[in-house]
């Protein structure tokens, strides 16, 4: 017979591979950073508040706060070199007042942890202490984390339009939030099952919300293709025409140029 150990094990190993998935989903705007030189209108306040998200799971995970957590530590510590990577990207790409901005956050951020880690390894003198210190504070950020979707979803719901929520991240995120919600039932961890609880609700919602605007998203798609098109089609009829008929393209060039 298969232990809970076991099985938790094995669940937390598949809730690794699609956090793993979740944590590399901004690949493709980092591409495109690198290759414009800039990072545009992009802001790395989501990617330094993953990484103060991690860095909070990790010190969780570690044998003298939580034992027997190291699933918990691999995927976060991934999930560490994953955002301090897009965030040495952003900072080679961005200038001046928005480098020092994400510099100060940077350091705020360690200072906040190192902090947590000192007091509570130093003040609180039980595993349940320390994990329940730790735990709080990693549900507070975590709940932060799962509820960053619900400006997309609010956006969703006033376009009537999924196009900018992909199914592919929305299922990820709930297969993410149910194996660890498993994870953390089969050996209770509360501050494990809240989050990730939450999680579970809001990709449900968002799956939800992709089935009810599916049909109005390719309604919309449809007609800025045919836009789309008759503008392409008219500017051909206008070429055409001038050069069919150059002396009114000449006539009309005169007529501005007086203006």
């Amino acid at each position: 017979m298969v232990s809970p150990d076991t099985i938790r094990t094995a669940i937390g190993v598949v809730g690794n591979g699609t956090a793993l998935v979740l944590f590399l989903s901004p690949v493709p705007t980092f591409i495109r950073i690198w290759k414009k030189g800039s990072v545009e209108q992009y802001s790395a306040v989501p990617y330094v508040a993953t990484l103060l998200n991690c860095m909070m799971w990790v010190l969780y995970g570690l044998p003298a706060v939580h034992p027997h957590s190291m699933l918990v530590i691999t995927i976060n510590g991934t999930g560490m070199a994953i955002e301090l990577t897009y965030i040495a990207l952003f900072l080679a790409f961005s200038l001046g007042a928005v480098r020092r901005r994400v510099l100060l956050l940077l350091a705020a951020e360690v200072a906040f942890v190192a902090a947590v880690a000192a007091l509570v390894l130093n003040l609180a003198h039980t595993h349940e202490r320390r994990s329940m210190i730790v735990g709080i504070l990693c549900v507070l950020f975590g709940t932060g984390m799962y509820a960053a979707p619900l400006s997309v979803m609010k956006m969703v719901i006033q376009t009537k339009s999924v196009e900018y929520m992909p199914l592919f991240l929305s299922l990820a995120s709930l297969v993410n939030g149910i194996c660890w919600t498993a994870y953390a039932l089969i050996r209770f961890d509360l501050y494990i099952t809240i989050p990730n609880g939450l999680g579970v609700m809001f990709a449900v919602a968002q799956l939800i919300l992709y089935a009810i605007y599916y049909k109005s998203t390719q309604q919309i798609i449809e007609a800025r293709k045919r836009k789309e098109a008759d503008h392409v089609a008219m500017t051909d009829v206008v070429v055409d025409s001038a050069k069919n008929n150059p002396s009114s393209g000449a006539a009309a060039a005169a007529a501005n140029g007086r203006y």
